[in-house]
């Protein structure tokens, strides 16, 4: 059962306000995401400063919205799908065919951005376990370097605080993002998950 509160700058523990005010300043509102994690001063501050840490890596925004994307969709996060689907599209400006090659799991139309794309599926799904793959090789093939390596685990980190908070919560998704909800590809493996219709 879902007891977490849609916190608001009022109803936050006063610890998160600076966090929600910075939030709400950076966006133009405190999405969802955010209002459920200010519970904790401490888990909201980490996702902020990861995702600014993030904006700061070797990626392009473009690529760090594909990877966010990748990791999202491998997790099967339907709230982080979306809301990166719209900020690839409206914000970042992605092409189109990669935001829905990434949202079906599929091959992206862009050969270095598949690679990546790939290579962070496989992160997720072997929790690291890379070392020696047929992934990894492609990735530095690419032009990627062993800072992008360490910038895809750092995102990594990130998306999984939001993905598994989501799960957790059942977050519901903001008014904005409504155009890109998502559902898992009917190939998913999610056993009834709250968060998939298949």
């Amino acid at each position: 059962m879902n007891t977490f509160k849609l916190h608001t700058l009022d109803s936050a523990p006063p610890k998160s306000a600076p966090t929600l005010e910075t939030v709400a300043k950076n966006f133009g509102m405190i999405p969802n995401i955010f209002a459920v994690l200010a519970e904790s001063p401490s888990a909201v501050k980490a996702y902020l400063q990861l995702g600014e840490l993030l904006e700061q890596s070797g990626f392009t925004p473009e690529e760090q919205q594909v990877i966010s994307l990748a990791i999202s969709v491998e997790n099967k996060c339907s709230y982080c799908v979306a809301a990166h689907s719209f900020l690839a599209r409206n914000i970042v400006h992605v092409a189109p065919g990669n935001i829905e090659a990434l949202r079906r799991g599929g091959v992206l139309p862009d050969a270095k951005l598949n690679a990546l794309a790939t290579f962070t599926h496989l992160v997720v799904r072997e929790r690291g376990w890379v070392a020696e793959s047929q992934e990894l090789r492609e990735f530095l093939a690419a032009g990627y370097t062993n800072q992008h390596l360490l910038e895809v685990v750092m995102a990594v980190s990130m998306k999984t605080l939001s993905n598994y908070v989501n799960h957790l919560t059942e977050t519901p998704l903001d008014g904005p993002f409504a155009s890109e909800t998502w559902d898992c590809p009917s190939r998913c493996k999610c056993q009834g998950h709250a968060q998939c219709n298949n």
